[in-house]
């Protein structure tokens, strides 16, 4: 299930989206308030954008402005609204997103591309194992993608092993859609229950939410583990509640694919320039065919690094690689430049670290300073060293790293109201 338009040569899938674009700018000026006030303050003349590369003559569009015009992106009359929506606010204030029924059509489109990219077909049965209430998007969106693509789904909901191994047991499911750290609980709940988890049935995990590969597309810490006890194949997805769109990898697991037909994809520096190729920068996106709320050069805040050689997979889309990092979350830490990803890949070499959250706060110079709390049942002056020996020899810093019990790690990471983990907390102002 290859979109033709993700085989096509490069050329046609930029006169492709050239022609979606120009109709998107026509659909902006007659229904967003948002975009018409852009335009009429800017002084844009919309005939005069032919091409992606004149999208450059138009302002990016921010979280904050998202975020404080939140009604005036609105394009529909609110009796067209079907489904109402709201980002996880990892990084600020929860925005709304409303949806129409053309919109979740589209949605679900989505997700079955992505899936079938995965290599899932219609007589593959998926265990979902993330929320479907709560104003989340990606539960329903990967209901609806499985639905269109006629496969089978189980709806489990996120944690609970127990629970998850009943439903494995009794359904089969081929392929599981879950945070992969939450594989190792599942893993570590079969060896203490006897369950032959190479026996299960279960092929493969579409993940979401953690990164799975190095920036060369290794298995990174975390997959290295999951992949030692359990022969399944890890299937890396990429995506958010502004994009209504998924970059999944494919067989070939080089990244995700760009679906050109319902996104346009710009990697830009800090001055909104293009990168250079092989740079990484952050993702701005523009949505195609969205009805309610469409985005026009949005900033995700998401540092990525594209990659453009044609796959042997056969698509020859633009292909995203893991995420280095939210820009709004990279530190400055005694000379060094890291982001969140970096961290989690040391403590995941530690068995014995069961969970922990990474705080990143000012000290009273108002430079960047990290502390990690940890959870562990085998706490010693020894693990500390050696987790912070494993630092220095890594990434060339230590941290403050402090014990704290499983219990005040787990109410640092769901917070109330929360829909998923919360591993990084940036105290920053």
């Amino acid at each position: 299930m290859i979109p033709k338009i993700e085989s096509a040569l490069l050329e046609d899938i930029k006169i492709f989206q050239e022609e979606k674009l120009t109709a998107l700018l026509t659909y902006l000026s007659k229904n967003s308030a948002y975009y018409q006030r852009v335009f009429s303050k800017h002084k844009i003349n919309i005939n005069t954008i032919t091409s992606l590369e004149d999208l450059t003559t138009i302002p990016v569009t921010t979280k904050d402005e998202l975020q404080i015009y939140n009604d005036d992106f609105l394009c529909v009359p609110k009796n067209k609204i079907i489904d109402y929506v709201t980002t996880s606010g990892t990084l600020g204030n929860p925005v709304t997103f409303a949806l129409t029924d053309k919109d979740l059509e589209r949605l679900a489109y989505n997700e079955a591309i992505s899936f079938a990219c995965a290599g899932v077909n219609k007589d593959d049965v998926l265990q979902l194992m993330t929320t479907i209430d709560r104003r989340f998007m990606a539960g329903i969106a990967y209901f609806l993608g499985v639905r269109k693509l006629g496969a089978g789904i189980i709806r489990v909901g996120a944690g609970v092993p127990e629970l998850q191994w009943d439903s494995i047991v009794k359904f089969k499911p081929s392929y599981l859609i879950v945070v992969p750290s939450f594989l190792l609980k599942l893993i570590e709940y079969a060896e203490q229950h006897s369950i032959d988890i190479n026996a299960s049935g279960v092929k493969g995990a579409i993940c979401i939410g953690e990164p799975l590969r190095e920036q060369d597309f290794s298995l990174n810490t975390l997959s290295q583990k999951i992949k030692a006890k359990w022969d399944i194949e890890l299937f890396s997805t990429y995506a958010s509640t502004e994009m209504s769109t998924a970059f999944t990898e494919c067989s070939e697991q080089q990244g995700g694919h760009h679906h050109p037909e319902l996104i346009i994809a710009e990697i830009l520096d800090h001055k909104n320039n293009p990168v250079k190729k092989g740079e990484v920068g952050e993702l701005v996106i523009t949505t195609l065919g969205v009805e309610a709320m469409p985005l026009l050069r949005f900033k995700t805040g998401d540092m990525v690094k594209q990659h453009t050689e044609k796959c042997n997979c056969g698509r020859s889309t633009m292909r995203l690689g893991p995420v280095v990092g939210r820009k709004k979350q990279m530190i400055k830490y005694k000379g060094t430049t890291l982001y969140p990803p970096a961290l989690n890949n040391v403590l995941d070499d530690f068995n014995t670290v069961e969970s922990y959250v990474i705080e990143i706060y000012h000290n009273n110079i108002g430079t960047d300073e990290i502390r990690i709390k940890i959870a562990t049942s085998t706490p010693s002056e020894a693990l500390l060293q050696n987790i912070k020996d494993h630092f220095r020899a890594k990434l060339r810093v230590s941290p403050k790293i402090e014990f704290h019990s499983k219990k005040e790690i787990q109410k640092l990471q769901f917070p109330k109201m929360s829909r998923k983990p919360m591993i990084v907390i940036d105290q920053r102002k």
